[in-house]
C-alpha cells in the first residue's frame, strides 16, 4: 500500500480502567482484547476476510474462529480433537455468523468466571479424567492468546482494506 493513499481509521481505544484487585484487572484486559478483535472481524469484506495473506495459511475469520473454539475448551469444558481446523470458518459462515458465535462464547464464559472468586481455585470445567488449570493461568492464557491473535488480525485488516486502530 503507497503511503498516499488514504487508510480507515478506527478509534483507537486506550487499556482499559479497572479495579485495582487481581481479578479485575485481569477480567477487564481480556474483555479489552475480546472487544478489540471482534471489532477488527466485524464489517470485513468477503472473500478478503477468509483468504489467506500469508504462507501459513493465516486468514482473518479464521483467527476469530479459532479464538471461539479457545474460549469454549478454556471455561466451557469442550474437548477440541483437530486445533488446526478450529482455524478455517466454514463456507457458508458469514462473518455475521463467526462474530456472533465468538461473542456468545465470550458471553457464556463470562457467566462461568463470575462465579469464580478464587483464582488459585481451578477453572469449573466438565471435561473429565482432564485436570483444570487454575483461575489465574487460564485468564492469563487467554489474554496471551487472544492478545496475540488480535495483533494478527491488525495486520491482516490493514491488508485486506487499510482499516487501522482497535
Amino acid at each position: 500500500m503507497s503511503t498516499t493513499t488514504r487508510r480507515k481509521r478506527r478509534g483507537d481505544t486506550p487499556p482499559p480502567s479497572t479495579g485495582s484487585g487481581e481479578t479485575e484487572i485481569l477480567r477487564g484486559f481480556l474483555d479489552y482484547l475480546r472487544a478489540a478483535i471482534a471489532a477488527k472481524v466485524e464489517g470485513a469484506p468477503e472473500p478478503q476476510v477468509r483468504t489467506a495473506a500469508v504462507p501459513s495459511g493465516t486468514n482473518l475469520l479464521g483467527l476469530l474462529q479459532h479464538l471461539t473454539f479457545v474460549e469454549r475448551s478454556m471455561f466451557l469444558g469442550d474437548n477440541i480433537i483437530d486445533w488446526q481446523a478450529t482455524f478455517q470458518a466454514a463456507p457458508a459462515d458469514s462473518v455475521a455468523d463467526v462474530v456472533a458465535r465468538y461473542r456468545d462464547a465470550v458471553e457464556r464464559a463470562n457467566e462461568i468466571l463470575d462465579g469464580c472468586t478464587d483464582l488459585g481455585a481451578p477453572v469449573p470445567r466438565r471435561r473429565p479424567g482432564r485436570p483444570a488449570p487454575s483461575l489465574r493461568w487460564a485468564l492469563t492464557h487467554m489474554i496471551e492468546e487472544t492478545g496475540r491473535h488480535a495483533g494478527h488480525a491488525d495486520i491482516l485488516r490493514e491488508l485486506i482494506d487499510g482499516t487501522t486502530g482497535r
